[in-house]
């Protein structure tokens, strides 16, 4: 690994789900707020549309509260080119029609100290995973039935 990625933190990535294509801006204020106390730092982010007939299109930045503000342009650019056809692609798989998209590729910098010092003592991520919360509490009440 050169040294310009040595002190990279996990990069993990997400794709959320508005369906109807009803996007509030709610959370974006927090996206911004992570990325100003140096929580994350956003590699890609980007926006999708699936239609009623299951084509796909990119979204430009906009207003998708439809407020007048650009609720996005702080985001504006937010692209390293990570993203490809392929993943827009797969992310539109596990879209409804009718609905849009917010693909969000990030780095976790809180992480990234612990992720450096575990390197330079030679260890590797040979695995890593997200367990979905609805999983997860699904598993805690199993296991409280159990009991």
């Amino acid at each position: 690994m050169s040294d310009e990625y040595e002190d990279m933190g996990p990069i993990d990535y997400l794709v959320v789900e508005f369906p109807g294509n009803r996007m509030t801006g709610e959370g974006f204020p927090l996206l911004v707020d992570l990325v100003d106390r140096g929580v994350i730092r956003i590699i890609d982010l980007m926006f999708i549309r699936k239609d009623e007939y299951g084509s796909v299109t990119g979204m430009e930045i906009a207003d998708f509260d439809r407020d007048g503000q650009l609720d996005l342009s702080v985001f504006d650019g937010a692209s390293s080119g990570v993203l490809g056809q392929d993943d827009i692609e797969e992310a539109a798989v596990a879209l409804e029609p009718g609905s849009s998209a917010g693909i969000l590729v990030y780095e976790n910098l809180w992480a990234a100290p612990f992720a450096a010092a575990l390197r330079r003592g030679g260890a590797r991520m040979v695995a890593s995973g997200r367990i979905p919360v609805p999983a997860l509490v699904a598993a805690l009440d199993a296991t409280d039935a159990t009991q």
